[in-house]
């Protein structure tokens, strides 16, 4: 299976630079994973859109997946209680 190329929005970039640097390498690491396993275990599909959530400590990131141009994008990374809104 061919990996995914991985997009991480300029916006979730600057969300990740702002969490602090103990969370900051494991998000950092389940982010990467993407690339081999779009739907890894513990990921969830978001209802009403095409969207997924994965789950890192108190943390979200929130991709999209794009199975015909196998490609992942990145829009959302945040604390629990923000990520949402």
């Amino acid at each position: 299976m061919a990996a995914y190329e991985l997009l991480v929005k300029a916006s979730a970039a600057k969300e990740i630079d702002a969490i602090p640097a103990k969370d900051r390498r494991r998000i950092v690491d389940r982010i990467a994973v993407l690339e081999h396993d779009p739907r890894p275990p513990g990921c969830q599909k978001l209802s009403g859109a095409d969207k997924y959530r994965l789950r890192q400590g108190h943390y979200r990131v929130v991709y999209l997946i794009d199975d015909a141009a196998r490609q992942i994008t990145v829009f959302k990374v945040g604390h629990r209680r923000d990520v949402y809104r």
